[in-house]
Order: structure tokens, then sequence, then C-alpha cells
């Protein structure tokens, strides 16, 4: 399992990266197919309530599959991005399923 964390314009958080790990190593255990990940944090600045984004890429077989969210604080975004995830995994999982 391979993560590539990056945080653009926001300071870097050792909790938040285990934080993330965490939840993407039990995504990585149930489906075997998964290469790696790539999370990126970001701020946004214009928007004041929510601004936390968290985007994360799965690289697998096929076409990459991509997941973002936008929520007030970064754990809650992280979540949200990994539930997004995980729906667009079990979709795919048939598809292989079927093959």
């Amino acid at each position: 399992m391979t993560v590539n964390i990056q945080y653009v314009g926001v300071d870097v958080s050792e909790t938040l990266s285990a934080f993330t790990k965490e939840k993407l190593e039990k995504i990585f255990n149930r489906y075997e197919f998964l290469i790696s990940a790539a999370v990126h944090f970001k701020q946004d600045e214009k928007d004041h309530n929510d601004g936390k984004i968290c985007n994360i890429e799965l690289s697998l077989p096929g076409p990459r599959i991509y997941a973002t969210s936008n929520e007030r604080n970064f754990e809650v975004a992280v979540r949200e991005t990994i539930s997004d995830l995980e729906r667009q995994l079990k979709k795919r999982k048939q598809v292989y399923k079927t093959h």
C-alpha cells in the first residue's frame, strides 16, 4: 500500500496523516486490487464555513477512481471522501466479478 499525502497551502499534520492512512488501510485490506492512493489537502480561502477540501485518487487496474469533499474540518472531509470511494469501489468490484 502506497499512500502519498500532500498539503497544499495547509500546515502539515502528523495526526491527520495517521488518521487518513488508517482509514485508507481498511479499504486496501478490503479491496486487494488497489495499488496506491494520492491524497491532497487544501484550504479554500473564499469559503469560510466549509473550505477544508480533501481529494483522494486511487490507482487500480483500469481507470483511476477519484473523489473529493469540502467540509468544516479535514477529518470529516476524509470520512466523506472515503465513503464516496467505497461506493465507487463496490461498483467496480461487481464489474470484476462478472468477467
